[in-house]
């Protein structure tokens, strides 16, 4: 089967997208937003509701948009004038969406999300039931990272991951990244135009990610790199992602015709729960747990719990409940789990005669690291 036949085999079975747009795409450099991209892509995304899909916006630009209408042309600049920024821009930017859709008769709402909102439990619950909502009552959510409020701790790395977080939380059916980059290539054809496109690919490998490099895009923080991260991310929850180019006319219409443009990753078979799949990428380690050989073998050979008797040391002040990773005496990270205990409970069950069938991290809320 051929790339253009197993895209609309995948394609017949779509009914969530989750649909990402970088700060590139959508404004001019220093001159704010780029009116007709917009223009262009508010009719795709009409034409695809209009046709039964549910869709949802992952939207940078905040800041950009910020900057030009500020004037305020400064770098670099600190965290705080980003954040500042991005508050002036956020209007502005979800105004212009606003208009874009009203003519379509579309309804638009805002969500801005941190790290915190997705990777505490209920917060995460709420997210996910806000945005099923939304969907089934025909609005467009247009997400982006709540830049006024978040620092360095609580932050996505770039909106590429949000969007990859986005798609798992309502368990989307593809993942579509619009990039000024229209495709990977084996190099980066910035740098060199004749470059080689990938046109798909299987499995996201070593050789793979070194022909991202790990330069950023021209106006967001995010490049090639954070998007083959987020391509991994959303093909192991079973979603496939496609990278197009976002100032292309049409081009969701000419990917859907099957037209062989941008570069399509193939999603694998599922093998966690999204629980599980919560606790492996949406949450961030508080602290450290190094274990011994036997508990090695157990966690990872057996699909055993982590018990106490296994830990040789712990290296950070959390709480209970927190996420924690899993270490082996070389350094290797194994595992990320939520812990039963505390830091200071652990420290002192480890001086404690009653301690070999403590359970420190049930199997059920432990997860092996690829």
């Amino acid at each position: 089967m051929d790339r253009k036949e197993k895209i609309q085999k995948l394609l017949n079975k779509v009914k969530k997208i989750v649909l990402k747009v970088g700060s590139a795409v959508i404004t001019k450099e220093d001159e704010g937003l780029d009116y007709q991209v917009l223009h262009n892509l508010s009719y795709e995304i009409n034409r695809l509701i209009k046709s039964g899909y549910k869709v949802i916006l992952v939207s940078s630009g905040a800041i950009a948009c910020g900057r030009a209408k500020m004037k305020y042309y400064k770098k670099p600049i600190s965290l705080t004038e980003k954040q500042a920024l991005a508050a002036v821009g956020q209007a502005a930017l979800i105004q212009a969406y606003e208009d874009m859709f009203q003519q379509y008769g579309i309804k638009v709402a805002q969500i801005l999300l941190t790290n915190e909102d997705l990777s505490q439990r209920e917060r995460y619950i709420n997210a996910k039931k806000t945005l099923e909502m939304l969907l089934k009552w025909g609005i467009i959510p247009i997400v982006n990272e709540n830049d006024t409020v978040t620092t360095e701790g609580i932050r996505f790395s770039d909106n590429d991951i949000l969007s990859a977080l986005v798609a798992g939380t309502i368990e989307a059916d593809i993942l579509i990244v619009l990039s000024d980059v229209d495709s990977l290539y084996k190099e980066d054809p910035r740098i060199n135009p004749q470059a080689e496109r990938i046109s798909e690919v299987e499995e996201i490998t070593p050789e793979i990610m070194s022909m991202a490099g790990k330069n950023p895009g021209r106006l967001g923080r995010g490049g090639m790199y954070s998007k083959l991260l987020s391509a991994q991310m959303v093909n192991s929850m079973g979603i496939p992602m496609v990278i197009l180019p976002g100032r292309m006319p049409l081009v969701i219409e000419k990917f859907w015709s099957g037209n062989d443009i941008g570069t399509i990753f193939w999603a694998k078979e599922r093998k966690l729960s999204m629980r599980k799949l919560w606790i492996k990428y949406y949450i961030k380690p508080e602290g450290k747990l190094f274990i011994d050989e036997g508990a090695e073998k157990a966690i990872i050979e057996n699909g055993k719990s982590l018990l106490i008797g296994g830990i040789v040391s712990i290296e950070g002040n959390f709480p209970k409940d927190a996420c924690v990773e899993c270490v082996n005496l070389k350094g290797k990270s194994l595992a990320k789990g939520l812990t039963n205990f505390s830091a200071q409970e652990l420290l002192k069950l480890k001086i404690s005669e009653d301690k070999i069938n403590k359970e420190v991290i049930h199997r059920d809320n432990l997860v092996i690291l690829d």
